[in-house]
């Protein structure tokens, strides 16, 4: 199956994967587990980054 290219470069601290779920190890009162969900702070949850400003020289 072809994939979709993604609309910008991908977070280099995320990969992509902006938000992801933490399992605390402790158990709720239904038995499941409780879970933190945590933001990339790189990327502030987009899974792209911008893009690294070019340098032009100047001068001589």
């Amino acid at each position: 199956m072809p994939q979709h290219t993604p609309n910008g470069p991908v977070c280099r601290d995320c990969d992509g994967f902006p938000i992801v779920a933490i399992t605390t190890g402790t158990r709720l009162p239904d038995g499941s587990r409780a879970t933190l969900h945590v933001v990339c702070p790189g990327c502030n949850g987009t899974g792209h980054s911008t893009p690294a400003p070019v340098l032009a020289r100047t001068g001589r």
